[in-house]
């Protein structure tokens, strides 16, 4: 049950609305409408502690001076970006408000700051977890003890003040304000919730209340929220090709009630059928595929236009779209790889597996890379020699990038790393102009190219940011290490042996593949010294991996696994199409964690049972010495696709059904 409180203390608690409505009973009105289950007004800060402390769900609460759009208190109240999050005003800072300094959008001060990028907007959500810190500061406040000071941040600030926001001038804070300022500083994760298209304000006097209820009245709240819908910042090819009339699409599913969930289903089937289209060939099909690949990415982006619109949110949900998004691309790249060995290209399903693997890998440092910079975001920086130095200097050219929306090289640096806009649009248009090899070759030239100069890039940040990421979440459970890594001793350097692992099973691959081709047999040994390298990655497992580029490891141990697999599978001659069968399971497995680490949510209910990277691994490595490397494939990757399947019935519809006591469904 979710608990908006209305904080009805302070001067602007006596000032009545244009209508004469006094301002605490229309911003629970407001709270009510938003989505709230429960609204109280508290008089002071100790009856607000009192109801916070009887609380047992998320906590919404607002000061009695806050004029707002009741649009801009749902998307508070709705926002999937973390538990607690503040509502983040650019306006000037007046007496008693507290300002805010932000980082990839987590508050990391607030209160009188310097080098502040916003204002507190004068409401927060509050997740459950937080509540005891949030029901504490409010007593503190309540008697008067000042709020527990912050530790010194030593870092260098790259991001320049909000027009007109500073340092608050005199005057302790008021009420809210310092709840705020003291959550921040006990470490408590806020993400910050920008308003754009909508108005809020905080009023301090009727004046300013009445101008703020003017400037509210004057915005067609509906037709905000549909623009709303769409990402602030995307892609090249989104913003231009595809935003441009997606939100009518939009603004359509949600008059008819198609779902959020039911969107991205479509844009699967549309994906399977370009794929299916790709693998017949011919020009109609290809351009018919292409037409398709371009419908299923608009429905892609529909989907979280809906959701955002609609306010639809679910774990569930963004599970689905990160699974769908991936098993939609690589079924193209099943096609592709069809359709090229159909029209006579004898190694049209190797370039699919190149593609499926290097995007994958690809993938896990993006994602690695975004929870180190999050970390990095929230901890005082350590300062040393090199703090200015190359690392330095690219945070702060890619800071002013990124600040100048628009132009020649902010969109320069958003299409060269290759996201997936731009991928559905490069695999469309060559395929229907030049065939599914060209489109597989474009796409992995490509992407190999992005995957260097973001690796270079971010390997020189990384060093220069010096977080040790991985002791921040469970290593073992992402590493998705198995039995046998938990019983082998602890190496010292995690990276040095999963990179000696990766190169290990390349060589491997090489080796294979020029023996085939000679119509000789790779032997055994060879697959025998590899697998001693695999194991010997696995034995950084319980290694601190605090070191600067450990955040490297999950990749190199996911590309060392592909690329022992395709090795297996090659020396011993399994159909192509059944070692991309069997990555592809791979991938799907990866891609779980990888979103349930995105969210830090708990591991799959069977993860134990997908045998960890080592033990499968190792079962291919006895297979290649048997000679039944193809039944392996097969009955291995069965095996893990019904483990998968299991999985998530469990974690999504079986284990939420318990836990409410109702009927299973996973939205």
């Amino acid at each position: 049950m979710t608990l908006a409180i209305v904080l009805a203390a302070g001067p602007a608690a006596g000032r009545p609305t244009e209508d004469g409505e006094p301002p605490a009973d229309r911003l629970a009105a407001q709270w009510r409408r938003a989505g709230a289950d429960d609204v109280r007004i508290a008089a002071d800060l100790a009856e607000l502690a009192d109801l916070v402390a009887g609380a047992t769900g998320p906590v919404l609460v607002s000061g009695v001076d806050l004029v707002a759009h009741t649009a801009v208190l749902k998307h508070l109240a709705t926002s999937p970006v973390g538990p607690t999050v503040a509502l983040v005003l650019t306006d000037p800072p007046a007496a008693g408000q507290a300002t805010v300094r932000e980082e990839r959008g987590q508050v990391v001060e607030a209160g009188a700051v310097a080098d502040a990028t916003g204002v507190f907007g004068g409401a927060l959500r509050v997740g459950p977890a937080d509540l005891p810190a949030l029901a504490e500061a409010a007593r503190r406040a309540a008697g008067g003890i000042p709020a527990p000071a912050s530790a010194p941040d030593p870092r260098p600030t790259e991001t320049a003040s909000a027009p007109g926001v500073g340092v608050v001038g005199g005057g302790p804070l008021a009420d809210l304000d310092r709840l705020v300022a003291d959550l921040a500083a006990r470490g408590t994760l806020i993400f910050a919730h920008r308003v754009r298209l909508l108005v809020a304000h905080r009023a301090g006097d009727a004046a300013q209340r009445q101008a703020a209820e003017a400037q509210v009245a004057a915005v067609d709240e509906d037709r905000a929220e549909l623009k709303l819908s769409v990402k602030e910042r995307d892609d090249f090819f989104t913003t231009f090709f595809v935003s441009t009339w997606s939100p009518y699409v939009t603004k359509a599913a949600a008059r008819i009630g198609i779902g959020p969930t039911g969107v991205t289903m479509v844009s699967v089937a549309f994906a399977v059928a370009a794929a299916v289209l790709f693998g017949v060939g011919g020009r109609p099909a290809l351009v018919a595929g292409a037409v398709l690949l371009y419908l299923g990415f608009v429905l892609d982006c529909v989907d979280g236009q809906l959701a955002r619109y609609t306010r639809h949110f679910s774990a569930w949900g963004g599970w689905l779209d990160t699974m769908a998004d991936r098993f939609k691309e690589y079924v193209v790249y099943a096609g592709l790889g069809y359709g090229a060995t159909h029209a006579g290209f004898r190694y049209g399903w190797a370039l699919a597996l190149a593609a499926m693997t290097v995007q994958t890998v690809r993938h896990m440092t993006d994602t690695w890379y975004g929870a180190l910079h999050d970390e990095a975001a929230r901890r005082p920086k350590v300062v040393t020699g090199d703090a200015g130095g190359i690392g330095g200097k690219l945070n702060a050219a890619s800071t002013r990038v990124q600040a100048d929306t628009g132009s020649v090289s902010y969109w320069l640096k958003r299409t060269v790393v290759f996201p997936i806009g731009e991928r559905w649009a490069l695999i469309a248009l060559a395929a229907a102009l030049f065939g599914p090899l060209v489109a597989l070759c474009a796409v992995l030239v490509w992407g190999a190219l992005a995957f260097a100069y973001t690796g270079a890039l971010r390997t020189l940040r990384a060093r220069w940011m010096k977080v040790p990421v991985l002791t921040t979440v469970d290593a073992g459970l992402h590493r998705d290490d198995g039995l046998l890594t938990r019983t082998l001793p602890t190496a010292r350097r995690p990276l040095l042996t999963a990179v000696v692992a990766a190169l290990g099973a390349a060589g491997l691959l090489v080796w294979a593949l020029w023996a085939v081709h000679g119509g000789r047999d790779l032997p055994n040994w060879a697959a025998v010294f590899v697998l001693v390298l695999l194991l010997g990655a696995a034995q950084g497992a319980r290694a601190p991996h605090a070191g600067a580029l450990d955040w490297l490891v999950p990749a190199a141990l996911r590309a060392a696994e592909y690329l022992f697999a395709i090795a297996v599978g090659v020396a011993g001659r399994a159909p192509a199409w059944l070692i991309f069968a069997y990555v592809l399971v791979l991938t799907l497995h990866h891609y779980d964690l990888t979103a349930r680490l995105e969210k830090r949510q708990a591991a799959p209910p069977l993860h134990a049972a997908t045998l960890g990277w080592e033990g499968r691994s190792l079962l291919l490595g006895i297979a290649l010495i048997a000679g039944i490397v193809s039944i392996a494939l097969a009955t291995l990757g069965a095996y893990l696709f019904v483990v998968f399947v299991a999985s998530v019935v469990l974690a999504w519809v079986v284990l939420p059904a318990r836990a409410r006591g109702g009927a299973p469904s996973p939205g």
